[in-house]
């Protein structure tokens, strides 16, 4: 049989799930335990046995789970796979599961905690599902959601601090899966509660009394937001942001920055971002369409003219070997010389602020950003790069990679 479950998972990422799901699962438990055989096989036959799990193997599943040395990925499909095993719990809430380092293995503890209604764990989940992460995030969602099944919201409420904005947003979700109306926590004071409240917006009309005695200006924003994603009508928008006076996050850069900056990022920018820069670019024209290949070909034949030996330009993904972005790299010279030009707009820079390049490119009709101008930050603005959410400065917006 082994020979036939090694037939149906041969490989890496080649998996005839079905067939697995249709073998017998007291062969599938033994080859899941079995340390001799590759993790993602294990894996795969631990998903397999979902719902048909053999009484029998339970013990030795267990062992594996609990063994520190093993692979954490089939660990951690075990324990999803045993997680309304009431004998795993004291295991599970032992002080040395927080020193378990394995990847995935905290997370995946907690939720199981939460479905085996460990209502001790409704903090740390609280703050799990408060992770920017998405899969950290519903691993934490799914254990609140079991212990609110099990023992009513606000059973789970009244084991969260109010004081912490995990919490808060928890008790946002919690509420809103109850039934209630969350409008309330668009005046939460931290932005990700707040964005979660407005994710939960259903009722246009709510929102608009809302709107009159909202009791700040960011919980206006907020539910302007919210009632434009769910009307989709710009006009109305733009209308009640003129009521509001058009306010906005100052930032020491001028109009054709910030339009292209803004329009780029504002609406997919991260949770705690300053509602002011979603409302923003709802409500701005957005800067001319640009015309890479036109930018290029102008750039190109400018460098050329300048005698400075320009090469053929690259994606900021190619000139990576990954990812993508917003800019092409053009190499000249001899050396390892490069430029970039924005797809943002008509904007261009180098790392030596090179006054040849400069001198040919401004001719063509680009805009150098120079350090002085590319290291101002823009504010409240959340943008992902590179694992962190923090604001970023003007260069690395107009000339974003990420792989």
């Amino acid at each position: 049989m082994a020979k036939t479950i090694k037939k149906l998972s041969p490989e890496a990422g080649r998996t005839d799930t079905e067939g697995l799901r249709a073998f017998d699962a007291d062969a599938l438990a033994k080859c899941a335990a079995d340390a001799g055989q590759p993790w993602w096989r294990r894996r795969a036959c631990a998903q397999a046995l979902a719902g048909r799990v053999p009484e029998r193997r339970v013990p030795r599943l267990i062992a594996c789970i609990q063994d520190t040395g093993d692979v954490s990925e089939v660990r951690i499909a075990l324990l999803g796979l045993l997680a309304d095993r009431p004998e795993l719990l004291p295991w599970l809430r032992h002080e040395d599961r927080q020193q378990d380092g394995a990847y995935g293995m905290a997370e995946a503890v907690l939720g199981a905690r939460g479905a085996l209604g460990d209502l001790t764990a409704a903090g740390a989940l609280a703050t799990l599902a408060f992770n920017p992460w998405r899969h950290r995030r519903e691993t934490g969602e799914e254990g609140l959601d079991a212990l609110a099944a099990r023992y009513w919201f606000e059973t789970v409420l009244a084991e969260l601090d109010g004081a912490r904005p995990e919490d808060r947003s928890a008790g946002v979700r919690l509420r809103h899966h109850a039934g209630e109306d969350v409008t309330d926590a668009l005046a939460d004071p931290d932005r990700a509660v707040a964005y979660r409240a407005q994710e939960f917006q259903t009722d246009p009309e709510r929102l608009r009394g809302y709107l009159a005695g909202a009791p700040t200006e960011e919980a206006k924003l907020w539910a302007l937001y919210a009632l434009h994603r769910l009307t989709d009508d710009t006009a109305e928008t733009r209308r009640r942001y003129e009521e509001l006076g058009r306010p906005r996050v100052e930032v020491a850069v001028d109009e054709e920055l910030r339009a292209a900056i803004v329009h780029e990022y504002g609406q997919w920018a991260e949770e705690r971002t300053d509602p002011r820069w979603r409302i923003e670019a709802v409500c701005t024209q957005p800067p001319p369409a640009s015309d890479p290949a036109e930018q290029l070909q102008r750039a190109m034949a400018a460098l050329s003219a300048a005698g400075l030996a320009p090469k053929p330009p690259v994606s900021c993904g190619e000139d990576n070997g990954q990812g993508d972005g917003t800019y092409h790299v053009i190499g000249y010279g001899p050396s390892d010389s490069k430029v970039f030009i924005s797809t943002l707009g008509r904007f261009a820079t180098d790392h030596d602020d090179d006054p040849d390049v400069r001198r040919a490119l401004e001719s063509a009709g680009f805009r150098w950003i120079d350090h002085a101008v590319g290291s101002i930050q823009v504010t409240d603005l959340g943008v992902y790069y590179f694992g962190s959410r923090d604001p970023l400065d003007v260069h690395t917006l107009l000339f974003y990679w990420q792989d």
